[in-house]
């Protein structure tokens, strides 16, 4: 009886969105997935029961992206629109599966990353952190501009480097930043951010492979200046 009053008072797909936003969407089941994406039965059936139904229906999930726009609307609650929503959130279920993730080049030294990077950061009038996000490869899966400002402020911290190599899964993490002066020698805090972020790494089991300062024409590896001993 409590549980009846609940379902009456709560928004129909509330709960597995609750759950998602909690715990994830690994933690939910088919059935819970399917109420999200469908966001609302009928009148006389809730949503959670109508995915219940339509997954009895199929054999097999991968029944579902066959199902056309009629069959779909055989369920009572799902009308045309819905039918179509549903069809094009298959569509692009199947396409995301089917893709690869987009390369933009590859780190085979520090002069290919110094000349990566030369040309897009050496007229920049603020310092810029790029980190390169590289595969077991070395191909760069992510480029990102982790901060701007001093490698001396307390914006700089290695954590937003990890958190975005985590989130794409990378194997390795390439940095570069620019100094505005031209003069490409790397300051104390430099050194002392550089050796921060490698110590990270290694306790994160993600391999900083060099740190690049570009100037005005011309760049420094920290790893071939022998700073990284």
């Amino acid at each position: 009886m409590e549980k009846s009053l609940l379902l009456q008072e709560l928004p129909e797909s509330s709960w597995p969105r609750e759950r998602l936003l909690k715990e994830g969407e690994k933690h939910l089941t088919d059935q819970e997935l399917l109420a999200i994406i469908l966001r609302n039965g009928s009148r006389s059936q809730h949503v959670m029961d109508l995915a219940g139904l339509i997954l009895k229906e199929v054999q097999h999930l991968y029944e579902l992206k066959q199902l056309t726009i009629e069959e779909w609307m055989q369920f009572k609650g799902i009308g045309q629109t819905k039918a179509v929503e549903l069809k094009a959130v298959m569509e692009l279920g199947a396409r995301i599966h089917r893709a690869t993730q987009p390369k933009l080049g590859r780190v085979s030294s520090s002069f290919a990353l110094g000349s990566h990077l030369m040309e897009e950061m050496k007229g920049l009038q603020q310092e810029n952190l790029i980190a390169l996000f590289l595969n077991t490869k070395n191909e760069i899966i992510q480029q990102k501009t982790i901060f701007v400002g001093s490698l001396n402020q307390s914006i700089a911290h290695p954590r937003e480097i990890f958190r975005e190599a985590v989130r794409v899964s990378a194997a390795r993490v390439a940095l570069a930043h620019n100094h505005p002066s031209g003069n490409p020698q790397p300051s104390r805090n430099d050194l002392d951010f550089t050796s921060r972020v490698r110590k990270c790494g290694e306790m994160m089991g993600i391999e900083v492979l060099d740190h690049v300062i570009i100037g005005e024409n011309e760049y420094i590896s920290l790893r071939e200046e022998n700073y990284w001993d």
